[in-house]
């Protein structure tokens, strides 16, 4: 009889255990899913409602940028970056996608005469302006100053960075900044070589600079 008696005690314990832990785990639950209103702040709570609206921002726009001398009409993702844009919508593929952070140069272009890392610059920021990649600076099958110099010196050995420093070496010469070695190297330093063609590349630039000067 004993025996029973502890066998009940427990056996209502236990349930009495798993009555109380069901109980724990309702309140539990109903406290996590009552916690976002509870916790948010009305600027959270508005930031909250407002996620669905800032989906446009995701869909496509018309932009009217001047590509190399030419009127271009292209919708675009809001998010593209120009780097992007050039290359997957538009077919010039000279700029490269090095470092993807605006670190390396390999991506440079020339946006309305000022050169930048396309990988950094957002498409949409172009609408209107005048874009110069490296296919738009010959002249017919005329090559470039800067691109004959780099020929001629040797400024590239695998050639991957080799846009992205011509362009960029065109923009130090209009710039003013070639008058001097140790200007042109610290004004090309954001345009990383990494087959060490450095000695070629100034050469180039400051064979290009005076023809420039003089053209």
């Amino acid at each position: 009889m004993a025996t029973s008696q502890k066998s009940d005690l427990q056996t209502n314990k236990a349930g009495a255990f798993s009555s109380s832990r069901r109980t724990v785990l309702k309140a539990g639950t109903a406290a996590a899913l009552a916690a976002p209103s509870l916790s948010l702040g009305v600027a959270q709570a508005q930031t909250v409602d407002a996620l669905p609206a800032t989906r446009t921002l995701q869909g496509e726009l018309t932009i009217t940028p001047v590509i190399n001398g030419t009127p271009r009409e292209v919708a675009i993702d809001a998010r593209m970056s120009l780097l992007d844009l050039l290359r997957e919508r538009l077919g010039l593929a000279g700029a490269k996608k090095g470092c993807d952070h605006g670190q390396c140069g390999a991506c440079t272009v020339h946006v309305n005469g000022r050169r930048v890392a396309s990988c950094l610059t957002m498409a949409a920021k172009i609408d209107g302006a005048e874009i110069t990649t490296i296919e738009g600076i010959a002249d017919g099958d005329t090559l470039h100053p800067m691109q004959q110099a780099f020929i001629d010196h040797d400024g590239l050995q695998c050639g991957y960075c080799t846009p992205g420093q011509i362009m960029a070496a065109i923009a130090c010469v209009e710039e003013g900044h070639a008058e001097t070695t140790d200007s042109i190297r610290e004004y090309m330093s954001g345009n990383i070589c990494r087959c060490g063609a450095y000695n070629g590349i100034v050469a180039a630039i400051e064979q290009a600079a005076t023809e420039m000067r003089e053209g």
